[in-house]
């Protein structure tokens, strides 16, 4: 794993994009204890990637697609009615 990516919604504020991005990458690291690529990936590369897509609907249709290819975690704000804010996953597959 070279590039561990978060994705987060770009019509959220800045700082909630932020507090969001924070939220899916931990979430992806509880829920992937044991993944030794996300180690790997800590202890050689570091290379963290933050992209943003236009809304909700976008990032759902990323999530899907993300989802048969690596591990992936989605975080959904209570804040903000338990949508979905921000994805987590490792750029590249098992």
């Amino acid at each position: 794993m070279e590039k561990f990516y978060v994705v987060v919604r770009s019509d959220l504020p800045h700082g909630a994009q932020a507090t969001q991005a924070a939220h899916a990458a931990i979430a992806f690291c509880l829920a992937h204890r044991g993944y030794i690529p996300l180690a790997k990936w800590h202890a050689d590369s570091n290379n963290l990637v933050l992209l943003a897509v236009p809304d909700e609907h976008e990032l759902d249709e990323l999530l899907a697609a993300v989802a048969d290819h690596v591990p992936v975690e989605s975080f959904h704000e209570p804040d903000f009615d338990d949508s979905l804010t921000a994805i987590a996953f490792p750029g590249t597959p098992e």
